[in-house]
């Protein structure tokens, strides 16, 4: 029986934020809507980001270590011409490429991904949620501070061009945990010398997750049984619970 608490939920909802939300927001309004007592996500999605959120339920808040260590893929909108102090869309302009600059050419953009394939070192945004002295970077981005950072170790297993025009660009980013594709957009328009920015992402897969299998906060909320719309742990990918755990155990 429900209680004010919520009920005892056990499973996975693949939820497909939307633009605006924070991606704790979203779990909440998930977490209500199929009346869990417990809910968790297993990774982060900016608010202007939309896409796969991957919710766990009760006991299949288990999985999210194995989770947080899943490659991810996503499509990625970069326009070119301007970086901001974010790397999105969101942030302030603090580079813009001369009225006189080239357009960017496909071909351009084909000579310098390759540079970004395999295992690449990237510099965590400022703009990030990493902690320094017990404070988030962002926190010290907000007051016109900059910290040094030191590089992190990821790899991307494929860029592709889905769409192309002289002013953005569409990329698929199929990439390891700990990638920032705020950062691979700055990156990127350094390497061509204009100057780019996210000005749009959405997550389509999470490890065995796809996006394809996701539901929208308005379709799950419309549901008669929203719980209807969990994966049992007993459906989840091999490997993902814990051993042992999808016995009845505390909570």
């Amino acid at each position: 029986m429900a209680t004010r608490r919520g009920q005892l939920l056990d499973g996975v909802l693949l939820l497909d934020k939307p633009e605006g939300l924070s991606s704790n927001h979203a779990l909440q309004r998930a977490k209500r809507t199929v009346d869990a007592r417990k809910a968790g996500h297993t990774g982060t999605l900016d608010p202007f980001a939309t896409g796969l959120l991957v919710c766990c339920m009760g006991r299949a808040t288990k999985i999210s270590a194995a989770m947080l260590q899943a490659d991810k893929i996503y499509e990625a909108t970069l326009g070119f011409g301007e970086e901001t102090d974010s790397g999105d869309l969101t942030g302030h302009v603090v580079f813009q490429a001369p009225p006189d600059a080239a357009p960017v050419a496909l071909a351009d953009l084909e000579r310098v991904l390759p540079g970004f394939m395999g295992e690449i070192e990237q510099i965590p945004p400022m703009y990030s949620a990493l902690k320094r002295d017990g404070r988030p970077l962002y926190e010290y981005a907000r007051q016109g501070i900059e910290l040094e950072r030191a590089p992190r170790r990821v790899t991307l297993y494929r860029l592709d061009i889905l769409d192309f025009s002289p002013r953005q660009a569409r990329l698929s980013v199929h990439c390891s945990k700990g990638t920032y594709v705020r950062t691979l957009a700055q990156d990127i328009g350094r390497a061509l010398g204009c100057g780019a920015h996210l000005t749009a992402l959405r997550r389509t897969a999470v490890g065995p997750f796809s996006l394809a299998d996701a539901v929208t906060l308005e379709a799950l909320q419309a549901m008669p049984r929203p719980q209807d719309a969990l994966i049992g742990l007993d459906a989840l990918p091999a490997g993902l619970m814990p051993a042992g755990s999808t016995q009845k155990d505390e909570l």
